[in-house]
């Protein structure tokens, strides 16, 4: 929002609020109000034809000062404008601010996809799948305390058995929460005397998932092989699908839990139901631990 946008709103909001608050809510100087409203307002309004090309000149050409400014002002747009005139209505309208804004340079596994394409999801170029090589992930909100809370839920489900190897539930879906879920994964991945190193973990292209926290811990550390839906929740079947389940055959327990603290017993001992008693059609309407002994047997 621009300085001469914040006077407008506070003027607009003091005959109900108050100065004092409306300049607070806004982050506005008084001083900077008071000068805007003997001075900027009214020089805004007498040169209000020359915003949008001055806007189109900010974006096109975000090197230009002033100077070059007012000479594309008169050469391209055929406004003869002295040069502190142009000054001023950058300064007002924040058009610098424009200037200096620039697209976050591609991170490194951002630029990887980009490169990949079609590759970047693994799993789709799979013919069989063992238990063990491929874990599905993603976030998803869960509500509760009546509806007038939420929190974000990431569990990690193996794509043969349907186990769900570890899930975390927390406030914000943050690389601190995935990697949780994942460390729980790890442990029970390792109790199953299944190997870590190779297997696939497939999920969307959220910024978890491709920020350096989550990427670093699976592929260099762990040397997981990390797989990317092009088309999101399409390209992550599965994982929509657990949630769909989870969500619609608990939503009353979820709502009943008051607390985040209350939250996370319901889904520890709903996600413990799930592994070990719940039928899947899938397993042979077998619970996935029971399951995956069976094929663990064959072996």
């Amino acid at each position: 929002m621009t300085t001469a946008e914040k006077v407008a709103r506070v003027t607009e909001a003091r005959a109900e609020f108050g100065l004092t608050p409306a300049l607070t809510a806004l982050v506005l100087p008084r001083s900077t109000w008071y000068y805007h409203r003997r001075n900027g307002s009214d020089y805004a309004h007498r040169y209000r034809e020359l915003r949008a090309p001055l806007e189109r000149i900010a974006r096109e050409h975000p090197a230009y000062g002033y100077r070059r400014t007012t000479v594309e002002l008169q050469q391209v747009y055929d406004y003869s404008i002295n040069h502190k005139v142009v000054q001023r209505l950058l300064k007002l309208w924040d058009l610098p601010l424009i200037r200096s804004t620039r697209r976050p340079k591609a991170s490194g596994i951002r630029q990887a996809l980009a490169v990949a394409g079609e590759r970047a999801n693994v799993v789709a170029g799979l013919d069989t799948i063992r238990a063990g090589e491929v874990a599905y992930t993603d976030f998803t909100e869960l509500v509760y305390a009546a509806g007038a809370r939420k929190a974000h839920l990431l569990p990690l489900l193996d794509h043969t058995s349907k186990m769900v190897w570890g899930w975390a539930v927390g406030e914000r879906s943050t690389t601190d929460l995935a990697l949780k879920a994942w460390q729980t994964a790890r442990r029970q991945l390792h109790a199953w005397r299944l190997p870590i190193r190779g297997m696939i973990v497939h999920h969307d292209q959220d910024p978890v998932f491709t920020g350096y926290g989550w990427t670093g811990q699976l592929l260099l550390r762990d040397g997981v092989r990390v797989s990317y839906a092009l088309h999101g929740p399409r390209d992550n079947p599965e994982m929509e699908a657990f949630f769909s389940r989870f969500k619609q055959e608990n939503r009353s327990l979820l709502l009943d839990a008051r607390t985040l603290g209350e939250l996370r017993d319901v889904v520890a001992e709903r996600m413990s139901y799930y592994n070990t008693c719940r039928r899947h059609s899938q397993t042979d309407y077998l619970a996935p631990e029971t399951y995956l002994k069976r094929l663990l047997s064959c072996l």
